[in-house]
């Protein structure tokens, strides 16, 4: 089975003993600017450890998903980081009908809205042909 990685490898080579304090910093740091009516990160945390186990549980069972049968889009950014284009690489090996399509760019937060830094526009418009192609 090969090993999943959670985020970029370096997070696996910070101690956890500096890494709690970093991520520690960058809630505050959050904090300290306005929501805009955005869940902050502080209020979410508790809650990844739910999608790093979930992907753990998928990884394991990748021919699983030798079986769906509907069209697949794997959307990704020419900025995202490895760790995500390998993971599109490992779907786009074994989804029978997938597409993929790498956004030029951008990054993993490519979807988020404009005032946080995402270009929804790529996004939307990969989306529509998706949804609109025969």
């Amino acid at each position: 089975m090969k090993e999943t990685q959670m985020g970029p490898a370096i997070f696996n080579a910070i101690p956890r003993r500096l890494l709690e304090p970093l991520v520690g910093m960058a809630m505050r740091s959050e904090e300290k600017k306005p929501a805009g009516g955005y869940v902050p990160l502080r209020a979410m945390a508790p809650n990844l450890h739910f999608d790093f186990q979930l992907v753990v549980e998928t990884t394991e069972q990748l021919d699983s998903f030798k079986s769906v049968e509907a069209e697949v889009l794997l959307l990704g950014g020419s900025r995202s980081p490895a760790y995500l284009k390998a993971a599109l690489d490992l779907l786009e090996s074994v989804l029978p009908h997938v597409r993929r399509c790498e956004l030029q760019g951008v990054g993993h937060a490519a979807s988020w809205n404009a005032d946080r830094g995402g270009k929804p526009q790529p996004v939307a418009h990969a989306l529509r042909r998706f949804f609109t192609a025969d």
